[in-house]
């Protein structure tokens, strides 16, 4: 049987939290900020989410060997 192998583009942009949640990023944070009022970059400050219910099984399936 072959081995279980992590997808690297997903650990790289996933992490297991302490309570066994999946942690990512949100798109569209990384520039063009200024243009935005500062009320939408302080709620967008914390560009960190969870994976949804939906999604979790998928993504723990491409980070196999994590947690």
């Amino acid at each position: 049987m072959s081995k279980v192998k992590t997808r690297k583009a997903a650990a790289k942009r996933m992490t297991f939290t302490g309570t066994g949640k999946i942690k990512r990023r949100r798109a569209g944070l990384t520039h063009l900020q200024s243009k935005r009022s500062s009320r939408t970059q302080s709620r967008n400050n914390n560009g960190a989410q969870n994976v949804s219910k939906a999604d979790y099984k998928e993504a723990r399936g491409m980070l196999p060997n994590s947690q």
